[in-house]
């Protein structure tokens, strides 16, 4: 069992709002070198999940963070519940259920940190979560609400996803949608494509990998998949590419900037990471739905978010796992003085 990494917390932590993260939390068991090859495999059991990882991103840079979802009422149940305490997620919104046992992932890492993964799942408890399992001050208080796509992959967890997305958007909480697309996750001749829509239409703020923009451009016409998103409730969207650029665009403009250069043993959570870092800094900056307009007009705070953020999913691609893996704030601060001290 990884023991759980707990988080630094800092004066400023009173100020800020809430993140609050809906979606899965799974095992991740990560398999191990083997000596010989007639050596048995064997895996070690780290907590992950999207969502789940970008909540502890959050807390362990010092933010208030919320994960909300469904656990088995089982051992692994159990262990993701003491991991996200112990790294200062608040978990008061979490649903256990014994109608489903909790999700597991198998992940395998190549020598260049890149992963595979064989998922068991579904059935998985956190599908289960329904509409009606948000409490009614889920939403209070909270600086923006975050989901990923693998809780559109069954229902009612998707019902849920969109619904919990809208509900923020009437609270008036800033929406970020990163699309973390697994194939293999929804069902054989489904095409997610029409839900994968309805969810980031439903987004102010969307992170994409260049490989999901590619995949939303069924024509190749990557340009109309902006235009579509920009001309709906997006206001910002970034397109990541592992260690290459990271491009950005709004309505009004768009910039591109480098990553940080690491060396990467294990990609598992990077897109966490960075959303994680995004998230916390838009929250340190004090900037909430009301304010991301203002915000999107100033190119030197975008690229100072944005540097920011890459720095804390370089931070986590140099060490194993995803919770374990999520740095804290002084971390952060002393990558963003070696990478970027060329900048003003």
């Amino acid at each position: 069992m990884s023991t759980p990494v707990r988080r630094e917390t800092t004066t400023t932590e009173v100020h800020l709002r809430t993140i609050v993260c809906f979606g899965e939390a799974l095992i991740d068991f990560f398999a191990q070198p083997v000596a010989t090859p007639d050596t048995p495999r064997t895996f070690v059991q780290h907590a992950g999940g999207a969502p789940a990882n970008v909540a502890v991103a959050v807390a362990r840079l010092g933010a208030p963070a919320q994960f909300v979802g469904a656990l088995g009422a089982d051992m692994f149940g159990d262990f993701l519940l003491e991991s996200l305490r112990a790294a200062g997620v608040r978990t008061d919104h979490v649903v256990r259920t014994d109608a489903a046992r909790t999700a597991l992932a198998f992940v395998a890492i190549d020598h260049e940190g890149e992963r595979s993964f064989s998922f068991y799942r579904p059935p998985a408890a956190d599908l289960l979560f329904r509409p009606e399992d948000f409490h009614a001050n889920c939403f209070a208080g909270a600086g923006a609400f975050h989901v990923c796509s693998n809780s559109l992959t069954g229902e009612p967890a998707a019902s849920a996803t969109l619904h919990g997305m809208q509900r923020a958007r009437d609270a008036g909480v800033l929406v970020s949608m990163d699309l973390n697309l697994r194939p293999m996750l929804w069902s054989q001749g489904v095409d997610p494509r029409p839900l994968l829509w309805q969810a980031l239409e439903r987004a102010d703020v969307v992170k994409l990998a260049r490989n999901e923009l590619e995949y939303l451009a069924e024509d190749g016409d990557e340009r109309a998949v902006l235009t579509r998103l920009l001309q709906g409730a997006a206001r910002w969207v970034v397109v990541t590419d592992g260690p290459g650029p990271i491009r950005w665009y709004n309505r009004e403009g768009e910039g591109e900037l480098r990553s940080p250069r690491v060396k990467a043993i294990d990609t598992t959570a990077a897109g966490d990471a960075f959303v994680g870092g995004l998230l916390f800094h838009l929250s340190q900056a004090g900037i909430a739905a009301a304010h991301l307009d203002e915000f999107l007009r100033d190119r030197d705070a975008i690229e100072g978010a944005l540097r920011f953020a890459a720095s804390v999913g370089a931070i986590a691609v140099t060490r194993n796992g995803a919770f374990a893996a999520m740095p804290g704030l002084g971390d952060v601060k002393q990558l963003l003085k070696e990478q970027y001290e060329d900048v003003a």
